[in-house]
């Protein structure tokens, strides 16, 4: 069969068509019954006639990508794990307001199609999809010969989710007396990698391969240990207790993102004594001789995810999360403080 001129500039459609057809079983598990069609075509649909039993629907979006954990993912050969990273990231940024998420879209660049490899990041993304609860409504694969490396990709994506207006979650429900309950992460996330992989792989010189007696596994595994998705456990939460916010530890760190969702004239003040952080974050702090600020505005530590609640659901909360196997604390508390603009204060010491 003649080559076409496409693929002779490097883009080879029947790859991709291949790659579809590698996916469609992943992705068929990731549906909810509103969605209308099957894979493969121009748009995704999604029935919004759903959204009628609402009193006053309110979308949320959310867009991002992964980062360059996928360096990591690269290397070591393995690509299923980075879309539970990509889902964690969109969908547990809608939660935040107390939206549900009801589809996802993704978006992946290579620089030369393996359908292997594809389907390989395809179903994280739908397995995760899957365990939010949201459907994986449609995506895109582009090949970018001569713009990326044959074997270098990217991913992003964007969710959308529903909450009803007057149970939104948000700043205004904060007040002094609040409890903040952590949800301890898997690990590092997806956050924080360009530091990482400068501290552990380009100046301590460490290989992925290599194991690290304190992280009881090799270094590779440690770093492309999955986003924990919280999607349906912070709803849980939300549906059995009184949560006035919530806040995703993403990249800046738990102090930047907790302030976030902070009105004026309140404080958070968080105790550090109350958790232990995975071995991971003191082994780049120590290696990279990192600060502790610095560390702290860059990594997780430990907790992936908080919640502001009123103080007598405190206890409940924890309870709950751990029934769904999330080890959770009462880490801080809201105060009163006139002169801030919602200003968090780490106060004590890691155990």
């Amino acid at each position: 069969m003649t080559e076409s001129a496409y693929a002779r500039a490097g883009v080879d459609i029947d790859a991709g068509d291949r790659a579809v057809e590698l996916m469609k079983a992943h992705v068929a598990k990731a549906t909810r019954p509103e969605v209308m069609g099957a894979l493969g075509g121009f748009a995704g649909c999604f029935d919004a006639s759903a959204l009628k039993d609402y009193r006053h629907p309110v979308l949320a979006t959310s867009t991002d990508g992964v980062g360059t954990k996928v360096a990591v993912a690269q290397a070591m050969g393995v690509y299923h794990t980075v879309g539970w990273d990509l889902i964690g990231m969109l969908v547990d940024d809608l939660v935040v307001c107390g939206a549900e998420p009801l589809f996802v879209t993704d978006y992946i660049a290579c620089g030369h199609v393996v359908p292997e490899r594809i389907a390989g990041i395809v179903s994280g993304i739908a397995e995760a999809c899957a365990g939010a609860g949201a459907a994986l409504l449609g995506g895109e694969t582009a090949e970018h010969p001569g713009l990326m490396g044959v074997d270098d990709f990217d991913m992003a994506g964007a969710t959308v989710g529903v909450v009803e207006a007057d149970e939104m979650l948000g700043a205004e429900l904060v007040r002094p007396g609040d409890v903040i309950v952590a949800m301890a992460s898997s690990g590092l996330h997806s956050n924080g990698y360009s530091l990482v992989r400068r501290v552990l792989l380009e100046d301590a010189g460490l290989k992925l391969d290599h194991p690290v007696a304190e992280l009881g596994r090799t270094l590779g595994e440690e770093l492309l240990e999955p986003t924990r998705v919280y999607a349906l456990d912070a709803l849980a939460l939300i549906a059995g207790v009184e949560v006035h916010a919530m806040s995703h530890i993403t990249g800046g760190g738990f102090a930047n993102n907790l302030a976030r969702v902070l009105p004026n004239g309140v404080a958070a003040r968080i105790d550090r004594a109350s958790w232990t952080p995975s071995p991971v974050f003191e082994l780049v702090r120590r290696l990279g001789k990192v600060s502790r600020p610095d560390i702290e505005a860059t990594l997780n530590m430990g907790v992936g995810m908080a919640a502001v609640l009123a103080p007598d659901a405190a206890d409940a909360a924890v309870r709950l999360l751990a029934g769904r196997g999330i080890d959770a604390w009462i880490c801080g508390e809201i105060v009163a403080a006139p002169d801030a603009e919602g200003r968090v204060e780490l106060v004590g010491e890691h155990r």
